[in-house]
């Protein structure tokens, strides 16, 4: 499946580098569209020397963290969110027929490479950050395990958000507020958010291990929200539940999918 899944993309790639100028430009393109959130940040920190207790470094951490789990799943998954497109016109059928998972074959739809950009950028912030950052190496360990949390709560959220459109096939924008505006929601330290939405994305929808947890024992940092130590570390058991849930809801949506007739 992982195999498959390479050779689709990399013909949608070589495709693409066809025409290598536009190539490149684009994947400049995106680091530096991708960058305006960072200049945000450093617009905020311009007029003040903390945010809701966290320093720029703090932050830019959260920051890494969060956008380099989401800039690979904006990579290698976010056209599933086409599907209802697939729907309307008729193609979804095409997918079903082949010997491959339509899941694969949607997520790797139209594959665009030149969001490349974006991962590199933001890899280049989060190194940034724990170059700067006194960061206690013994707790370093958990960084990896937060961004492939990060990448299986995004990608879950993008499979919800497909399985959804079987049921609602004009939906792309509410799929879009619950994938970019949970990287939007997890750029930032949650102490800046009320306590009942925090509480939510939390116990309801697992955004807040994506960084915010796991970064908290990274930095040292004790939860103003008073969450017990142990939550901490409860990201891959969110992130596993997360996708089992979504895993039910395509399969849902798949099994209940009508063809066109035509």
């Amino acid at each position: 499946m992982v195999r498959t899944y390479f050779l689709l993309a990399w013909t949608w790639t070589r495709a693409a580098a066809a025409y290598p100028a536009s190539f490149w430009l684009m994947v400049a393109l995106g680091g530096v569209i991708a960058a305006l959130d960072v200049a945000v940040i450093l617009v905020i920190f311009a007029n003040t020397t903390s945010l809701a207790g966290f320093s720029r470094e703090e932050v830019l951490f959260l920051y890494g963290t969060s956008s380099v789990a989401f800039t690979v799943c904006d990579m290698f998954v976010s056209n599933l969110d086409r599907v209802s497109q697939h729907i309307k016109a008729g193609t979804l059928d095409t997918f079903l027929i082949r010997p491959v998972s339509a899941w694969l074959q949607l997520a790797t739809d139209h594959f665009n490479g030149t969001r490349v950009g974006r991962v590199m950028q933001a890899g280049a912030v989060l190194g940034y950050a724990l170059a700067v950052l006194d960061v206690d190496w013994r707790r370093a360990w958990l960084i990896p395990v937060m961004l492939i949390t990060g990448m299986v709560i995004f990608t879950a959220l993008w499979t919800l958000g497909g399985a959804l459109q079987f049921v609602l096939t004009d939906a792309p924008e509410v799929v879009s507020s619950f994938t970019y505006g949970s990287q939007q929601l997890s750029q930032y330290p949650f102490s800046i958010y009320g306590r009942d939405l925090v509480r939510g994305v939390t116990y309801a929808v697992p955004l807040a291990f994506i960084n915010w947890q796991p970064g908290l024992y990274v930095l040292g940092r004790d939860d103003p929200f008073g969450t017990p130590e142990f939550m901490r570390f409860m990201g891959p058991a969110a992130a596993l539940v997360l996708a089992l849930l979504a895993a039910l809801a395509w399969r849902q949506g798949i099994r209940h999918y009508r063809s066109t007739g035509s």
